[in-house]
């Protein structure tokens, strides 16, 4: 496991800019946290197997299963799963909240609560207003604009000293919602997200209630941020930037040729190796995204041939949201595993999970990883270079 240390605040000592091109996030959650394997090993087949030590907070896992579950379930009692997409993307703030203090765990969790509503309302927009969906132009917008949230949303998470970093989830939530053609009015859909944000807070405190659980309710100071941390930030934001878009463009330019149509996926999954130790973990991650969203899809084949209710959907989005947190610290391989079923099934529950997402899901995310394996090369590269040609210590 990488040094994070879950409290929401960054190692004191991050990556150099100039060491890993886009290299700074230190995350502990679904989609970026780097495979928990030693330095020498993370391209073996044991390290794509093997857990590391297991969370000491099981807590976590099901608080984010509860903030996931408990929305959809009452939106299924309404008959409104047209609002599912929101109920799910709020739950985002849920996975903000591996911070052990309850003062502190609450400010992070704000904070991420808050990006995400915004970010939802700014998706809800471009759907209604600036998309011409089914169109190539339409497509490109959506592509466009999720480049840019790439970037700025990479470089608030780091100024903010955010965990996890990077902007993987807001890449995912904004494509995601900006590429639905026909959504329920804004004030229903906000009003989804924003409870789902505030049940995430609550749960979040939920230990409270509890004496032996409950921390002193004061703030820990903020790390300084060294003129290293910020050069790293906006040097990482740049990497998002980068990956993201290639990424989304190859996809598009590429969806007729393979017959895909979900780009957004291949932003997503290219963002995955920019997280990492050195350059060897960041290729591992890459490698481990691809392995796992194969084996995930073995499981979501059983899913579809299943064709269970809705319930028994939402139960199994609740279990493998539980099941990711508790191994996203231990092995990406394996949380990969069960992250991609939840993909799968909680973007989809309105219209139900078909094949024809399986074949999207593998496309989509090799050339993604491609993408973003490349750029994590070039970086490493450019990062050489200048070292050979930096001037020596006086």
């Amino acid at each position: 496991m990488d040094n994070d240390n879950g409290t929401g605040a960054p190692s004191p000592d991050p990556v150099d800019p100039a060491e890993a091109g886009a290299a700074l996030p230190r995350a502990t959650t679904a989609d970026s946290v780097a495979p928990a394997s030693g330095p020498a090993a993370p391209l073996s087949w044991g390290a794509l197997l093997r857990l590391g030590p297991g969370d000491r907070d099981p807590w976590i896992g099901l608080r984010c299963a509860l903030g996931v579950f408990l929305p959809l379930a009452a939106l299924i009692a309404a008959d409104r799963l047209d609002l599912a997409v929101f109920a799910v993307f709020g739950a985002f703030t849920g996975i903000y909240g591996r911070v052990p203090g309850h003062r502190d765990r609450l400010a992070a969790q704000l904070r991420a609560g808050t990006m995400f509503w915004v970010l939802i309302a700014a998706a809800w927009a471009a759907s209604t207003f600036l998309v011409d969906h089914g169109s190539v132009g339409g497509t490109w917008v959506v592509t466009g604009l999720t480049t840019l949230v790439a970037g700025a949303c990479a470089l608030v998470a780091g100024t903010w000293q955010m965990r996890p970093a990077g902007s993987l989830f807001h890449i995912f939530a904004f494509a995601a919602i900006a590429s639905i053609p026909a959504l329920p009015p804004a004030p229903e859909s906000l009003a989804t997200a924003a409870a789902t944000v505030l049940l995430a807070l609550a749960l979040g405190q939920a230990g409270r209630l509890h004496p032996a659980r409950r921390t002193p309710w004061v703030r820990s100071a903020p790390r300084p941020m060294s003129r290293r941390y910020r050069m790293a930030v906006r040097v990482e934001s740049l990497g998002y930037l980068l990956a993201a878009g290639a990424a989304g463009a190859a996809a598009t330019l590429l969806g007729p040729v393979f017959s895909a149509g979900h780009p957004y996926w291949a932003m997503v999954a290219a963002v995955v190796p920019l997280v990492g130790h050195s350059t060897r973990h960041r290729v591992a991650r890459g490698l481990h995204r691809v392995l796992g969203t194969l084996a995930g899809l073995g499981v979501m084949a059983l899913v579809i041939l299943a064709d269970p209710n809705p319930w028994i959907l939402i139960l199994l989005i609740g279990s493998a949201q539980f099941a990711a947190e508790m191994l996203i610290t231990r092995n990406y391989f394996w949380a990969q595993v069960c992250v991609t079923p939840l993909a799968l099934v909680g973007s989809s529950l309105m219209t139900g999970p078909s094949t024809a997402l399986l074949y999207d899901r593998i496309v989509e995310t090799v050339l993604g990883s491609v993408v973003g394996v490349a750029v994590v090369l070039l970086g490493s590269s450019l990062a050489r270079r200048m070292r050979d040609g930096a001037p020596p210590a006086p």
